[in-house]
């Protein structure tokens, strides 16, 4: 089947075509370096790896971009507020430049730690102050932008589809805003520079055409995209969040100024929750990191098989339970592929199967339920392995690079653990458990957990061995 994507603009799933025969431009918002990214924040970068994969799967030669924005974003998405890296900066007590070093550190260890690929090019927002200066310049020649006291705004007012990505009702937010708009002349308006505060020196600002000051959040999306892809290209992706504002902004200023929506598909993945169908947010308190998992012992790992197992176009509820279970899970699945042989060929059929739900708009979940039905088949070990190898190349699991906490165990041993965790995948317990007393008899104790089954010790004529 082949590849169909789940359009915002259109709000169809429809075949993707590349623009460029065989390649993909692909753009995606990264973080607010003001604080720790959260683990609802990482759900949306696993759904654009899994992207990003499944367009490699496809044949493609991925040009994969990702912002850090490290200046502009206000801490309202509607030009309100203070930057929130000034904010951050008076929180911990260093320089706004020393928390955005601290925090996109820490973002790309998080990033690593969930077997997310690296993108093509890493980007800030701080080192394209000039671009974002020339696009707001031509914004400016073709008749976009007005000056008020606080900066420049681009009037929305010029275009008839404004917030189309959204399907936003303009006349209804004009007629029942119940917010301050300042001396803008539209709520929908927004900044594209805004100027220091008169009598206030701020550490991130730089002079301009108009003044000094610092751009706004959504000017250095198109900027540095249009620099890096080009005014057209394949995808630009972000979280649901996005719809509304940041996105619906890039669009309407990139059609001013080169005269397309910037991208051919957009896609967005959707919250995680908790209680009560809240979104994970830092503003609400509610702040899981992926160390704080860590810190559980749950393999980051996990995590990412979680997210994989609820459509990316669907809320995901995150409790520690569900957590749990994708922990056992990927252990079950890391210990039986680690006793397969190499040297097998990829199963066509089951192949095909998988491809062609990966191929439905990223549909995960039914890709996950073909990679169980291949383990409990008949099929030679050696087959399983090269299968599930195949699998992992859009999964990301890692499980080619995974080794089992006890490495020096005799082949023999390996391979009849290797059998027991397959009849535990079976539900066979009957098997699992003969093989449990083979494996007593031989001088090795078995204990099942939430990991897996573990070598914990060894009987007394075993004692040469040791744990691990």
């Amino acid at each position: 089947m082949p590849l169909a994507l789940y359009d915002t603009w259109s709000r169809t799933v429809r075949p993707f075509i590349s623009i460029h025969a065989g390649e993909v431009g692909m753009y995606c918002c990264g973080p607010t370096v003001y604080d720790y990214a959260h683990i609802g924040n990482l759900r949306t970068y696993v759904f654009e790896d899994i992207l990003r994969r499944a367009l490699m799967h496809n044949g493609y030669e991925v040009r994969h971009v990702v912002n850090i924005t490290d200046v502009g974003h206000l801490t309202s998405d509607a030009d309100e507020g203070e930057d929130k890296m000034e904010k951050g900066s008076r929180r911990v007590g260093e320089s706004a430049w020393a928390i955005a070093q601290r925090y996109t550190e820490a973002f790309v260890t998080d990033w690593r730690a969930l077997h997310l690929l690296e993108p093509t090019v890493w980007c800030r927002a701080t080192d394209h102050i000039a671009e974002q200066i020339t696009f707001i310049s031509e914004l400016e020649r073709v008749g976009y932008v007005y000056r008020t006291d606080d900066g420049l705004y681009f009037d929305t007012s010029k275009q008839d589809n404004y917030g189309f990505l959204a399907r936003l009702n303009r006349a209804g937010l004009q007629a029942g805003k119940r917010v301050a708009v300042g001396n803008k002349k539209n709520i929908t308006d927004f900044a594209l520079w805004k100027f220091s505060p008169s009598g206030i020196t701020r550490q991130m600002e730089w002079d301009s055409p108009w003044g000094r000051g610092f751009p706004g959040w959504h000017i250095e999306c198109s900027a540095m995209s249009a620099k890096y892809l080009g005014n057209w290209f394949d995808l630009h992706c972000g979280g649901e969040d996005h719809i509304s504002v940041h996105h619906s902004n890039e669009i309407a200023q990139t059609q001013a100024a080169h005269g397309t929506r910037l991208a051919n598909f957009w896609m967005h993945g959707h919250f995680l929750t908790l209680d009560a169908n809240t979104k994970m947010s830092k503003s609400g308190g509610d702040f899981i990191r992926l160390q704080t998992l860590q810190s559980r012992n749950i393999d980051p790992i996990a995590y990412r098989y979680l997210c994989l197992t609820a459509h990316y176009r669907s809320k995901l509820h995150f409790s520690w339970a569900s957590l749990d279970a994708a922990q056992i899970a990927l252990s079950r699945l890391r210990n039986l592929y680690f006793g397969w042989p190499d040297g097998g060929r990829i199963d066509p059929d089951f192949a095909a199967r998988f491809d062609a739900e990966v191929n439905e708009d990223l549909n995960l979940p039914r890709a996950l339920a073909v990679l169980w039905e291949l383990i409990k088949s008949a099929l030679p070990p050696a087959t399983l392995r090269a299968t599930v190898d195949s699998f992992d190349s859009v999964l990301g699991l890692g499980l080619r690079d995974w080794k089992p906490l006890v490495s020096d165990l005799p082949e023999s041993i390996q391979v009849l653990l290797s059998e027991r965790e397959q009849a535990r995948a079976e539900r066979n317990w009957a098997k699992a458990d003969d093989i449990r007393e083979k494996l007593n008899a031989q001088g090795w104790r078995i204990e099942d957990s939430k990991e897996g089954q573990r070598v914990i010790g060894v009987t007394t004529e075993r004692t040469d061995i040791g744990n691990e």
